[in-house]
């Protein structure tokens, strides 16, 4: 970088990249990021809305230079913008879907990868939508204590615990290209039978490295949309969420699969859009949530970096 400043002070991007206006033409943009600040579809404690905020300031902590192990700094090799957050009233909740699903359609448009903040795990629905309807069917990789396929797919719900199921009922996901990492909870009647499952019991037996295998052989050369909630770490690494689970990932376990995917057989996965949502800072420690988040979205970046260049 060819400024460095103080992680407290000065104006909140992620990353300190180019704040984008309204109705910005993000043409020249590789990435573009953008905050969902709802959390109306949540089940358990609200305060996801919280989230995007917080994710951008603890990102202050960590845009001084290369990022540790990837020995380099993405954003000199990706030209970014922070978008701001996606704006809906709120008290019409479903106006949400609609203008992100628009925010998206116009980053593809670009030609740029969205990476999405949230915001409770609903609104990765309406981001599929839009990457779908530029992709075609996606594989998706998603790291999640709980799978989120619930039953009440087809009947307009807005709950963050049917995400999936809606997204297989509408045909936006390819069942046998899914896979789901960390899951920890159960519930009558899931669908996605057909999805693989790498649970938390799993995970901590197997190595990084063999996960990012199964990983691979699972999504192939689909375009790849990769979520990540973070109730997939454990609590006393991601206390910051609605609904926490034991027994789940270290932030250290999580990053390195991402590290994993950018060497597996010499290829990483089709990656068209990414996602870290569920961070609600009324229920964080020390910020740890919202920069085990922050961390997260730099790792994904840093794969994209690594595939631009041996492009």
């Amino acid at each position: 970088m060819s400024e460095q400043r103080a992680s407290y002070s000065g104006l909140v991007s992620f990353m300190r990249q180019p704040a984008a206006h309204d109705g910005a033409d993000f043409s020249g943009a590789d990435v573009v990021f953008a905050g969902v600040p709802f959390d109306v579809a949540t089940t358990n404690r609200p305060g996801a809305r919280f989230g995007p905020r917080a994710i951008r300031e603890q990102s202050l902590q960590l845009a001084w230079g290369p990022i540790w192990p990837w020995s380099f700094d993405p954003f000199e090799r990706l030209r970014a913008v922070d978008a701001g957050d996606v704006p809906f009233d709120w008290g019409r909740p479903s106006e949400m879907a609609e203008n992100l699903a628009a925010h998206i359609a116009r980053v593809l448009a670009a030609g740029a990868v969205p990476i999405t903040f949230g915001g409770d795990h609903y609104c990765t629905l309406p981001v599929l939508r839009a990457v779908c309807e530029r992709h075609g069917p996606l594989a998706l990789i998603h790291f999640d204590a709980h799978r989120d396929v619930e039953q009440g797919a087809g009947e307009g719900r807005i709950d963050h615990g049917i995400v999936f199921s809606e997204a297989l009922h509408e045909g936006l996901i390819v069942e046998e290209a899914c896979v789901q990492i960390g899951i920890r909870t159960a519930y009558p009647g899931e669908a996605g039978q057909g999805m693989s499952i790498i649970d938390a019991i799993a995970c901590h037996a197997m190595s990084a490295r063999q996960i990012a295998a199964k990983i691979c052989d699972v999504v192939g050369a689909r375009p790849v949309y990769l979520s990540f909630d973070i109730d997939c770490l454990d609590p006393a690494f991601a206390p910051g969420t609605g609904t926490p689970v034991p027994g789940g990932l270290s932030t250290h376990q999580a990053r390195a699969i991402l590290w994993e995917l950018a060497g597996h057989r010499g290829a990483m996965p089709n990656f068209v859009g990414f996602d870290v949502m569920e961070v609600a800072p009324p229920y964080d420690a020390g910020e740890i949530t919202a920069l085990a988040a922050a961390m997260l979205a730099v790792d994904f970046c840093c794969l994209l970096a690594v595939d631009r260049q041996s492009a």
